[in-house]
């Protein structure tokens, strides 16, 4: 199926970007390592507090995704979970722009020092039911067949010593039906044997996430401006339990009744509220001097930048998204212009950093180097 090989050849050109990425994508320090004076005999091998620190400091407004992983994570610590089935399978539901792909990116940069280290399927790739191959493999007589290759990596599944792998299945509702009922399999034996049965894909050392953005489209007609939403209770508590209603029924339309019955988790993403967004610039700051810092320089934001930053990338239709394009148009242009033109390397140093201080000034972010 020469679909399928295009595909795998993408995988692989992917695969080629992984050290640009490295700096940005690096945790802080050992984050996994064992818990100190445990006598308890377990395969895994990593703190369970330093791993979601990373990720509390990463994904912001959602307590209750992170509750649902510091509990699995303690679980699949303590090596008590079902040995045949994934450690831990959850979907996470809600609109666009709010935290699903990187709170998994977050928990696999927390568990194993790497942003990227997980297997990611994009399931808008596999919507068409011929597709499917790409995941369960291209059955007996097609090209591939006996190789038995998907887009699956296994060597990322399976994680490292003493620690799970982390796959992710994105946007779910755009697969087409023989895919997600490929994942039945998956869900209850924790393994994947492809359609030739030339070989099988073992997830029971894997954390298996889902995201989805069932209802997205209702979201934004009713919270739309003109629209209905004037008529609704305006408080935050009444909006997630009105998301959450919503997205619950469009979860139980879509999916069959046994595939829902097997996600250890659903949980349900907040809308991105206003008071969220300047501890959101600060993370975007911190990403940006990640990737300075082969430039030796670095900025700091001042209050009055970081608070025009939220008002002019606010919108909770988008979420951070709408913020991220915000901070790239208003600070990452503008200094990558300024670097360019005006910043010498000589000056700087990765032991000595370039400090540069970013206010507003006539509406436009400034760029002041302090001195020393």
């Amino acid at each position: 199926m020469p679909f399928v090989n295009d595909m795998l050849d993408s995988v692989e050109r992917g695969r080629a970007d992984k050290e640009a990425l490295a700096a940005e994508n690096q945790a802080p320090g050992d984050t996994t390592a064992a818990v100190p004076g445990t006598a308890l005999q377990s395969r895994y091998r990593f703190d369970v507090d330093t791993v979601m620190a990373v990720v509390r400091h990463e994904v912001r407004g959602q307590p209750e995704a992170l509750d649902a992983i510091e509990n699995m994570l303690r679980v699949v610590r303590a090596d008590i979970a079902d040995p045949r089935r994934p450690p831990f399978t959850a979907l996470f539901l809600g609109p666009t722009g709010v935290g699903k792909t990187e709170t998994v990116r977050a928990l696999a940069r927390g568990l194993h020092g790497d942003a990227d280290a997980f297997c990611r399927v994009d399931m808008n790739t596999l919507s068409q039911e011929h597709y499917a191959a790409a995941l369960t493999g291209a059955p007996p007589g097609y090209v591939g067949a006996k190789e038995g290759k998907t887009l699956l990596d296994q060597e990322v599944m399976e994680g490292s010593l003493g620690k799970p792998g982390i796959v992710l299945f994105d946007e779910l509702e755009k697969a087409s039906p023989q895919v997600t009922q490929a994942l039945l399999n998956v869900f209850d034996n924790g393994e994947l044997t492809v359609a030739s049965g030339e070989r099988t894909y073992s997830f029971r050392n894997t954390l298996v996430f889902m995201t989805s953005n069932l209802g997205a489209r209702e979201i934004q007609r009713q919270d739309a401006p003109g629209g209905w939403r004037a008529l609704l209770p305006r408080s935050q508590a009444n909006r997630s339990k009105r998301l959450n209603r919503l997205l619950r029924d469009k979860l139980n339309g879509h999916f069959s009744p046994e595939f829902v019955n097997r996600i250890d988790n659903v949980t349900v993403f907040n809308w991105i509220e206003r008071e969220l967004l300047e501890e959101l610039i600060e993370l975007e700051v911190e990403r940006l001097n990640r990737r300075l810092d082969k430039h030796g320089c670095r900025l700091v934001l001042g209050d009055r930048c970081r608070r025009w930053l939220a008002d002019a990338g606010f919108d909770r239709q988008y979420g951070a998204r709408a913020l991220r394009r915000t901070v790239r148009q208003q600070v990452e242009v503008p200094f990558a212009a300024f670097l360019l033109e005006a910043f010498d390397p000589d000056s700087a140093s990765p032991e000595a950093k370039a400090t540069f201080d970013v206010d507003l000034r006539n509406g436009k972010a400034a760029f002041v180097r302090r001195d020393g």
